[in-house]
This record gives C-alpha cells, sequence and structure tokens, in this order.
C-alpha cells in the first residue's frame, strides 16, 4: 500500500528526497482532493445523487495530471507522505467504525474462506504465469501481489525470493494501473451480478489490491459494504505473514533456479533471498485498526467521537487516493510487455471468479 513507484529508485528511497520538506507535495494533494470534493458536491446539488464519489474523483483526477505532468523531486516525498502514511492513520481510524458484531456476523466460513481463496489464488496465478512464460521469481511476484495485497506484498516477498529490480518494478507497475482500474469498474458489477451489499462488500475485499481502495470502490454502496469489504481485506492482509513464511522454507529451492540473473532495484546483481523480520509481516496500522475495533466493541470510544473519526478517515483516504492518482504511470504498462500483462489480467480475472464462487459457497446473504 506504497506509493507505486515509476522507476527502479522508490520515490522516498533517496537521502536527497529525505530531506526535502513534504508539504509541496502535500498541499498538492490536498488540492487534487479539494477539487475532487468539489465535484461529488456539484454532482449531489446537479443530479440529486453522487455519480463518482470523491474517493474516486481524486484517483482519476491525480492519473490525469500524473499523465499530463511528471512531479519533481520536491513534489515527491509529499506524495509519498500522503500515499503511505497519512493512509495509514486513516485505516487506524477506520477502526473505530468496526465493531465487534461486525466481526461475529461475518462467520467462522467466511474467515475460513478467505485464508483459501488466498492460498488457491497464489496456486493460479503461479501457474498462469509460468503457463505464459514468466520466469519462477516474476510469476510469484505477481501472484502475491494479485492474491494478497498488491505493493505491500511484492515489497514482503521480494526480498525473500531474491527478486530483481525489472521484476518488482513491473509488478509494482501494474498494481497501481490495474488497482484504479479495478475500483472504477467493480461497482459495475452490483447490477450486472445481482449483487447485495454484504456480497459486494465481500467481492470487493477479495480482488481490491489495497486498503483504502477498498473503501474506494465499497463506498457506492454504503457504509455496511465498506465494513465488510475493510474487514474481509484485512483478514487477507494478515495472511501475507503464513505466505512469506512459506516462501522463506522455499527459499533454498529459488536459489538453485535458472533464470539468467539480473540487476537488482538497488544495484548490482540479483540478491540471495532472505528472511524477512516478523515486525514487517503484520504492518503497524492494520494493528491499530484491530486496536481501535477493540475499544469500539469494549465501549471505550465515546459514541460522540465516532462520526468525526469517520470523517476525518475518510478526508485522509482522498488524501491518500489523490495522491495515488499522481503515482500512476499509465504508460508502465505498456513497458512492462504483452507476457506480464496477460499474466496479471488472467489472474485478476482468475481471483475474481474463486472469490465470486465463495460468496455463493458459503452462502453470503
Amino acid at each position: 500500500m506504497t506509493l507505486p513507484t515509476q522507476s527502479r529508485t522508490p520515490l522516498n528511497s533517496s537521502s536527497t528526497l529525505d530531506a526535502l520538506p513534504i508539504w509541496p507535495g502535500v498541499l498538492l494533494c490536498v488540492g487534487v482532493s479539494a477539487v475532487a470534493l468539489g465535484i461529488e458536491h456539484v454532482e449531489a446539488g446537479y443530479f440529486g445523487r453522487v455519480w463518482l464519489e470523491a474517493l474516486v474523483m481524486a484517483i482519476l483526477i491525480g492519473t490525469v495530471i500524473r499523465s499530463l505532468w511528471t512531479p519533481g523531486s520536491g513534489w515527491r516525498p509529499g506524495i509519498s507522505f500522503s500515499a503511505k502514511t497519512l493512509l495509514e492513520i486513516a485505516v487506524v481510524l477506520l477502526g473505530a467504525s468496526l465493531s465487534a458484531a461486525t466481526i461475529a456476523a461475518a462467520g467462522a466460513g467466511l474467515l475460513i474462506g478467505i485464508a483459501v481463496v488466498v492460498f488457491v489464488a497464489i496456486g493460479l496465478s503461479y501457474a498462469i504465469g509460468r503457463l505464459l512464460g514468466l520466469p519462477q521469481r516474476m510469476a510469484i511476484l505477481v501472484a502475491c501481489g494479485n492474491s494478497i495485497c498488491g505493493n505491500s506484498a511484492i515489497a514482503a516477498v521480494a526480498p525473500v525470493i531474491g527478486a530483481d529490480g525489472d521484476d518488482v518494478a513491473a509488478s509494482i507497475a501494474f498494481t497501481a494501473v490495474l488497482g484504479v482500474v479495478v475500483v472504477l469498474g467493480l461497482p459495475l458489477l452490483i447490477p450486472a451480478l445481482g449483487l447485495s451489499v454484504h456480497q459486494f462488500g465481500v467481492l470487493s475485499g477479495l480482488t481490491v489490491y489495497a486498503v483504502p481502495q477498498v473503501i474506494a470502490a465499497t463506498a457506492p454502496a454504503g457504509a455496511a459494504a465498506i465494513q465488510v469489504g475493510t474487514l474481509v481485506k484485512l483478514v487477507r492482509v494478515l495472511m501475507l505473514g503464513p505466505v512469506v513464511l512459506v516462501l522463506s522454507m522455499l527459499s533454498g529451492r529459488l536459489r538453485e533456479e535458472t533464470d539468467k540473473p539480473a540487476p537488482h532495484v538497488t544495484a548490482g546483481d540479483r540478491p540471495a533471498p532472505k528472511r524477512i523480520a516478523v515486525h514487517h509481516l503484520v504492518p503497524w496500522f492494520i494493528v491499530g485498526f484491530l486496536v481501535m475495533a477493540a475499544f469500539r466493541s469494549a465501549g471505550l470510544i465515546p459514541t460522540a467521537l465516532l462520526s468525526p473519526l469517520a470523517t476525518v478517515a475518510n478526508l485522509l483516504t482522498i488524501v491518500s487516493m489523490a495522491a495515488l492518482g499522481l503515482g500512476v504511470d499509465i504508460r508502465s504498462v505498456a513497458r512492462a510487455g504483452p507476457r506480464v500483462t496477460g499474466a496479471v489480467v488472467l489472474s485478476l480475472l482468475a481471483l475474481a471468479a474463486i472469490s465470486f464462487g465463495l460468496i455463493h459457497l458459503i452462502g453470503v446473504a
């Protein structure tokens, strides 16, 4: 759930960029968000309803700006801060909207089903990638990125399997572009498939890459869809730990892979696979989300604060969506090549089909 990169150097990895102020980029994201909110207000006033929520509009505006203009180094630290830190704060605050009753209503069947979907989708996506001729490491990155949580999964898995820079860059580029496409297109499935609010929430949580993108995708269906989608998505994210653990145990076999070595994202030859620290498997904001949900369930958050917290979380999410759009380079898809394009798209369609099957198998109302 980090800001997508368009080059081999992450936006926030350079010491020079780290020393630059964040306010220009943050103000740019806030400005895009303000325009998005203004358009949403105009929609409601003239049409009597909102066709495109500010969350989605912020992505579109940011993407258009990024297609016409590449932000320089002075803008990028603030864009990265908005896409990552503000997003993480928004997710924590969103925990206050989720109670134990909502979790209990999901049922054990759904929670177990999420784990099954993740592992089945990873296996199927990996097979698709290999059939299309992707190298083993690239196929793993595509499978984990699509099946778990996009950029975060790719970033966690890459050092474990010793992925090279080209593989990482191509995978992240696709999660950026396709993430936006899924957010915009998924609500169209509600009438097409006759989905209920809860069914749509489950489908969104199982298919959309990042938590804030789930919020944006489910916003047209209302608060109930947002809550269900967020819960499903967070359970899906928690599957990153077991998946990385399994890959870590298999890393010895990956070292024997015969793929031609390629330069790593940082420099030099492909790095040896390594184990990842446990605290990287469960991001702090997910822990914060669960703590806030526990506080809400225990009645420790005053009722009067619930609405303001939800408002702040929504505004921060809109700003992070603007940053996401500003980081999307649609041209990166063309540079990735047809095999990668086919593998990612087919894997995503397979995940959607498996998720839709689970909804009917466990009888989500």
